[in-house]
């Protein structure tokens, strides 16, 4: 069982930044980071295998950067130019197996192990 534990999330007016972390309690081949708003289905926000290859949902692209740091078993998040559209619930999820097609990193059935969530709210 791969224990994810996320932080970094917070308020901030929209414009600013913040960076999410996720500590996994052991190595993940492949790891990626999920929202979810109110009301709203769960999407995939970014996702990167053990190659470095990552992909990010259109509705981030330029703004978010994944990155992981195996090291450490933590991957991150840096999100800029945040707006309101992006107030939702992160989740970080981890799958022990790599990934071989990097179609896949934003399906949320490719991923094992989900961690609680961190609240990201964005005000206008």
């Amino acid at each position: 069982q791969v224990q994810l534990v996320e932080s970094g999330g917070g308020s901030v007016q929209a414009g600013g930044s913040l960076r999410l972390s996720c500590a996994a309690s052991e190595y993940a081949a492949t790891m990626g980071w999920f929202r979810q708003a109110p009301g709203k289905e769960r999407e995939g926000v970014a996702g990167i295998d053990s190659f470095g290859v990552t992909d990010y949902a259109a509705s981030v692209k330029g703004r978010f950067t994944i990155s992981k740091d195996n090291a450490k078993n933590t991957l991150y998040l840096q999100m800029n130019s945040l707006k309101p559209d992006d107030t939702a619930m992160y989740y970080c999820a981890a799958r022990r197996g790599a990934t071989l097609w990097a179609g896949l990193l934003l399906t949320g059935n490719h991923y094992n192990y989900w961690g609680q969530g961190t609240q990201v709210t964005v005000s206008s």
